[in-house]
């Protein structure tokens, strides 16, 4: 399958996930975008705080943390930084395990790549590879399955390339209006 803007395609390998979008936007800013703007392109429901999330936070460094912030002071952290080459790739171990359950113990943790290529026409290709899902244990064929299913990583991509398309203006012909009501005590 060819990625497109707004497309993703996915290859599950024997112990890994592959899918990869082209997204309209350079490679510096499709890097930047991916970290600054997590939490207005990352899906919601692959959170843990749902739709009551504060903060999705990418702390760009090496031994930086991918964390969420949720209610009352609630985190979690969902990645740690193994190497990061700005604005060219993106190495993560990945704490996130079978049933969305969180992973503390690296040795039980998968990874996570990603890397930015510069396409003809301005655009960038970032591919996304996860693998090592057999150190997760139990539940990790299933896992795999999901991430690397249209529900998984490759929505994940397309919400991320959804993130530079031209927000759409409401015309006022497809604005629904709705009268005005005043209460009984304003009304002469």
């Amino acid at each position: 399958m060819t990625a497109d803007c707004g497309t993703a395609e996915d290859c599950a390998s024997e112990d890994g996930v592959r899918c990869s979008v082209t997204v309209a936007a350079p490679r510096a800013r499709a890097f930047a975008a991916f970290r600054h703007d997590i939490l207005a392109w990352w899906p919601r429901d692959e959170t843990w705080s749902g739709d009551v999330i504060e903060d999705l936070y990418f702390e760009g460094r090496k031994g930086g943390l991918i964390w969420e912030r949720g209610p009352g002071g609630f985190r979690l952290d969902m990645a740690r930084v193994e190497r990061w080459l700005q604005p060219e790739r993106i190495h993560l171990r990945w704490h996130v395990g079978p049933g969305r359950v969180p992973e503390p113990d690296p040795a039980k943790a998968s990874e996570v790549e990603i890397r930015f290529l510069p396409e003809e026409g301005g655009g960038t290709r970032v591919e996304l590879e996860h693998r090592g899902f057999a150190r997760h244990g139990e539940g990790a064929d299933a896992y795999r399955a999901r991430m690397g299913s249209d529900l998984g990583w490759p929505r994940i991509l397309r919400c991320f390339a959804g993130h530079f398309e031209p927000r759409r203006e409401t015309a006022a012909s497809d604005a629904k209006i709705t009268p005005l009501r005043l209460l009984p005590e304003f009304v002469a």
